[in-house]
């Protein structure tokens, strides 16, 4: 048989020789570093200077426009009650009945008494004229003349100190019908018929509160009110309006009072326990939603800051030891840090008091993507429109 030929060695190698170079190709290929990655996505806002109303959300408490305590100025029995506790009374309507008996006896006898008094005075006064004609002709003393005169004037003064006693009785005797002073939403009655009262006594018989419109006593810092007095001074802030503060209210429950208040004053002192200062508005309350002693939350316009800048919130990043700075964009797209200082938040934005400029590319979106000095590409963006819109 003729010998089997073996297949050399090199004609076997030849496909695993190309097999090895082409996986080395591709171990070559795979270990290429991979393409430079194009600018970073991101959405801005341009800032623009704005008239920025300050405004303060401050705890407050409401108070009756006016309140009087209804006491007596007669003492006797009540007789009646004329209301209806929780109503509304205006000024001058009866309240109360005291028993009035014994005044219109003392009246009367005030009354005669007067009637007793110019009588007497009568009598005096033609004794005065007869004797007057009589010292003329000599045929009386002059010193008889001048005692009925005196004894007319005498008269005569008792007449007034007369009907000054009557004048009081029908005071008194007025009294025993008890007024309301002021109009105003009565309370309870503290006191029933039958009830012996006092003139002038320590207890009221009801209280009364004139309710629109209300005060809002507010408690604000002394170091803030100062700071914003400072400003005003120096020309940095506007005042809110020639007519005072606005004030607007946020009720118990968290819903907006409907109507706005001004403010009127501040106290003139400091409390020295808390370093608050009180704050007194005046908001209408013509539905009488507001009672007396109610806990609001006031937001005071205190002031207006000329040309100032307001920067989103979520824009504005604090490093570990609180300081602000936020990343911009710069003219030729890259990305600048810069530290920037905030006086307080304007909604959902920080008023920016140093830092930023008007026309500054404020970064919104892709904050967690880009480091100072990258390249970064604007696009539109969810919050960049809204945020615009804002300035």
């Amino acid at each position: 048989m003729p010998a089997t030929s073996r297949p050399s060695v090199w004609s076997t190698g030849l496909p695993l020789v190309a097999l090895l170079c082409a996986l080395a190709g591709c171990d070559r290929q795979a270990a290429a570093p991979p393409p430079a990655p194009g600018p970073v996505e991101v959405a801005v806002a341009t800032l623009a200077a704005s008239d920025v109303v300050l405004d303060t959300e401050l705890p407050g408490r409401t108070a009756a426009y006016r309140v009087a305590e209804v006491r007596p100025q007669a003492a006797g029995i009540i007789q009646r009650r004329l209301f209806v506790e929780g109503d509304q009374v205006e000024a001058g309507q009866v309240l109360y009945q005291i028993e009035a008996d014994s005044y219109r006896a003392e009246l009367a006898r005030a009354e005669a008494a007067v009637r007793q008094a110019r009588a007497q005075e009568d009598i005096a006064r033609l004794r005065a004229k007869r004797l007057q004609e009589l010292v003329g002709r000599k045929l009386v003393s002059q010193q008889d003349y001048d005692d009925a005169a005196a004894a007319f004037a005498a008269a005569s003064a008792a007449v007034a100190v007369a009907v000054a006693a009557r004048d009081v009785a029908k005071i008194d005797l007025g009294y025993t019908t008890i007024r309301a002073p002021i109009a105003g939403r009565i309370g309870r009655s503290l006191v029933t018929e039958g009830a012996l009262v006092e003139a002038e006594q320590e207890a009221p018989l009801a209280i009364i509160q004139q309710i629109d419109p209300v005060f809002v006593d507010i408690t604000q810092s002394s170091v803030e009110l100062t700071r914003l007095k400072r400003e005003l001074a120096a020309g940095n802030l506007a005042s809110a309006g020639a007519g005072g503060a606005v004030v607007r209210l946020k009720l118990e429950d968290g819903t907006d009072y409907p109507r706005t208040g001004t403010l009127e004053f501040s106290e003139v002192r400091v409390d020295q326990s808390t370093g608050n200062v009180v704050i007194r508005a005046t908001v209408p309350n013509p539905d009488q939603l507001l009672l007396p002693g109610m806990f609001v939350r006031a937001r005071l316009e205190q002031a207006v800051r000329r040309g100032a800048l307001l920067a989103p919130q979520q824009a504005i990043t604090f490093d570990y030891s609180g300081k602000p700075y936020a990343m911009l964009v710069k003219a030729d797209d890259t990305v600048e840090q810069r530290f920037i200082a905030v006086d307080r938040a304007v909604g959902d934005q920080w008023l920016v008091t140093a830092g930023l400029a008007a026309g500054d590319r404020i970064v919104l979106e892709g904050l967690q993507k880009i480091r100072p000095g990258a390249a970064v590409k604007i696009v539109p963006g969810a919050a960049s429109g809204s945020s615009q819109e804002a300035h």
